[in-house]
């Protein structure tokens, strides 16, 4: 991030003495430059961006290593629907999800217990709404790596944790009867985020807990 910082000083810096150079000195010129380097220099609270996007998403592309015969040990791209909510609708941080034996995740994490989680802010439109396409780093994403738990129905705790996920995802319902899903939660292990130049920060998982979603 350092040399990023200092190459976009270098840049601005070189465009105010030519622009001094070219024309008569300006204060709002200098002012627009100086703003725009304080722009580069922003900082941000990433425990608070990944906490954010995991409560404002309503799934997440998920990575597992698979056990399918035809791509056995390649990675595996599935899409799961998420929730981090209480009853009462506020965030948790603690990523739950359905998962099914049928489906390409369930076997797999049984088989190789890791996996990753991808949430981008382009999933709530946001970005695209802004004009910026979903691989800009200024289009909010973070990457969560873990461990799956499934969760137990004898938990005192369960029965809440279904409904607010059924809330947020009512056709979930019908999964349930259906096709054997059972809730499970992510164990996080690492946490990346990439919101803006320079590249991904590390967040420590206890300070992803403790913060609040913006």
């Amino acid at each position: 991030m350092a040399k990023a910082n200092c190459s976009v000083f270098t840049f601005l810096l070189a465009t105010f003495m030519m622009f001094n150079y070219c024309a008569a000195y300006s204060a709002l010129e200098d002012a627009r430059i100086i703003s725009e380097y304080k722009r580069y220099l922003r900082t941000t609270d990433h425990a608070a961006v990944a906490r954010s996007l995991v409560h404002k998403t309503n799934w997440a592309s998920v990575g597992s290593i698979s056990t399918n015969d035809k791509i056995a040990d390649y990675p595996m791209v599935n899409i799961i629907s998420v929730d981090d909510s209480a009853v009462d609708g506020t965030s948790t941080g603690r990523i739950h999800f359905l998962l099914t034996d049928l489906d390409f995740t369930g076997p797999d994490w049984k088989h190789i217990n890791k996996v990753t989680f991808l949430f981008s802010d382009d999933q709530t439109l946001n970005c695209k709404n802004h004009g910026l396409d979903p691989m800009e780093p200024t289009c909010p994403r973070t990457i969560i790596s873990g461990k799956v738990k499934q969760l137990d129905k004898n938990d005192k705790n369960y029965n809440d944790w279904l409904q607010a996920f059924t809330v947020r995802h009512p056709a979930a319902k019908s999964w349930i009867k259906a096709h054997s899903f059972y809730l499970c939660e992510l164990e996080i292990e690492n946490i990346f985020v990439l919101d803006f130049y320079g590249g991904p920060h590390n967040v420590a998982v206890s300070d992803y807990y403790n913060a609040k979603p913006n």
